[in-house]
């Protein structure tokens, strides 16, 4: 008896794993030499992504709000717990390798028929019988085919992919905290031109009121101060709405109920890089969460493959116990009450409807579609990297035209302005400029968000801004 158990121990521990799954090679992907929309010399330089996103604006108090949301916010936190679950699961898988030993008690009282199946046994025999058993029991299924390592490293790669996603969420909730401060900030300014319109507005309506009771004014005139008015207060309220609306989003992404945000720099404060080196396209495999997620998804799959498989092979099973057994309690741990026993099993497929083929077939089918996964993750990274690099690129032409033109707007409403005074124009020609100034004032504030918010998509698409 004791041969047999010594052969399957030692195979166990010398004999290598033989699993059948197909090692591991990360698929080719076809990188461009440098992204399209970045300049030549920008693959050259460092990303920009090696540092810290919120460390390119300097303002303190945006610095804060980001420590804050990576402290308290709801979806990382779930996201670290994911974590923790996938890093129990590796561990769960892992400790089938090894033997389970396990302590049992238990107590049994019978008694048997004396005019049963037992023959030959006097009526009058005493056939109860009550004892003790105690002792250790060993159970191990020797992973002499490598099914229990393919599973081990399907689940620690099910582990780093849960650990990858959650850098993933810390990449996208900085960048959602950067771009919703901005965003805050961009209907601060909104109110504060709205606000200004509405007082020049009123001084207008005061004048042209004074004309028309002087008859150097019409109804007309009256009315038309008045639109300006009308459309200034409606914008506040428009931008009123905007902020709270801003404050309430940025407080769920720090955890926190519904309240005023901090402020800092003001929106004209914050200057978009004048240079965005990207680096080369290749170093996006190793920088991005979601490229690395998909990878690690796609390790996974494969060793699962080794693991379906294994079940070609024969499953080979120890079990044992050793204690004591004893119909009297003081006795149970003395030598003529031990006891122990141990049965090796074997167990090999013969027939089985094709259930293991087709295990076999829809590891490598899920293992097949991972890769295709890592492939498109990959080519949707290039696209979003170089979608932000034209964005920030034509973004900053069109907000530099806009601060042009709005430039040429308030010379003409200086000069309209003048010439009303000086009895040359109507009131008409005034508020035109007005109103032209007022919507140019909007719109630039809008192209100036619209210009830090791709500074802050282009950190996230190569990656960077959690570190």
């Amino acid at each position: 008896m004791r041969l047999p158990i010594t052969i399957l121990l030692a195979a166990s521990l010398t004999v290598p794993a033989f699993a059948r799954g197909p090692k591991y090679k990360r698929p080719d992907v076809n990188a461009p030499a440098e992204f399209r929309g970045a300049a030549a010399e920008a693959v050259t330089a460092p990303s920009i992504a090696d540092g810290k996103l919120y460390e390119k604006f300097d303002d303190p108090v945006l610095n804060g709000l980001i420590d804050e949301a990576l402290k308290n916010n709801f979806d990382l936190r779930s996201a670290a717990e994911r974590v923790q679950q996938a890093r129990a699961q590796y561990g769960i898988t892992r400790s089938a390798q090894l033997p389970q030993l396990n302590a049992s008690a238990q107590f049994t009282s019978s008694r048997s028929s004396t005019v049963g199946s037992a023959v030959f046994v006097p009526r009058s025999a005493n056939l109860d019988v009550s004892y003790t058993q105690a002792g250790l029991g060993l159970s191990w299924e020797l992973d002499i085919w490598g099914r229990i390592r393919s599973l081990k490293a399907a689940a620690l790669a099910d582990y780093l992919a849960t650990d990858e996603a959650k850098h993933g969420v810390q990449t996208a909730l900085v960048a959602e905290v950067t771009r919703g401060y901005f965003q805050m900030r961009a209907a601060d300014l909104e109110l504060e031109i709205a606000r200004k319109t509405k007082e020049i507005a009123e001084n207008g309506l005061r004048l042209t009121q004074v004309r028309r009771a002087g008859g150097a004014a019409t109804g007309l005139d009256v009315s038309q101060a008045e639109q300006l008015l009308r459309t200034a207060n409606a914008q506040i309220a428009a931008s009123e709405r905007n902020v709270a609306l801003s404050e309430n989003a940025l407080s769920l992404l720090l955890g926190k109920n519904p309240s005023a945000i901090s402020r800092g720099k003001p929106l004209e404060a914050f200057m978009a890089p004048a240079e965005v080196p990207t680096g080369l396209p290749s170093s996006l495999l190793e920088r991005r969460p979601d490229i690395r997620q998909a990878e690690q998804s796609l390790i996974a799959a494969n060793a699962r493959i080794g693991a379906a498989k294994a079940l070609y092979f024969p499953q080979i099973s120890l079990t044992g116990f050793m204690g004591g057994q004893s119909r009297y309690l003081e006795e149970l741990f003395t030598g003529p009450a031990r006891m122990w026993n141990v049965a090796p099993s074997l167990t090999a497929p013969i027939f089985n409807a094709g259930r293991i083929r087709s295990g076999v077939k829809y590891s490598e089918a899920q293992q097949r579609e991972a890769a295709i996964q890592y492939q498109k993750t990959v080519q949707t990274a290039f696209r979003e990297v170089s979608d932000s690099l034209v964005s920030l690129s034509k973004t900053r032409e069109q907000r530099e035209q806009q601060q042009l033109l709005v430039a040429a707007l308030r010379e003409s409403d200086r000069l309209s302005t003048l010439r009303y005074k000086g009895g040359m124009e109507s009131y008409l020609q005034v508020l035109d400029s007005e109103r032209n100034l007022f919507q140019g004032e909007l719109a630039l504030t809008e192209m100036r968000y619209q210009e830090l918010n791709s500074v802050v998509q282009l950190y996230r698409a190569l990656g960077g801004g959690w570190q």
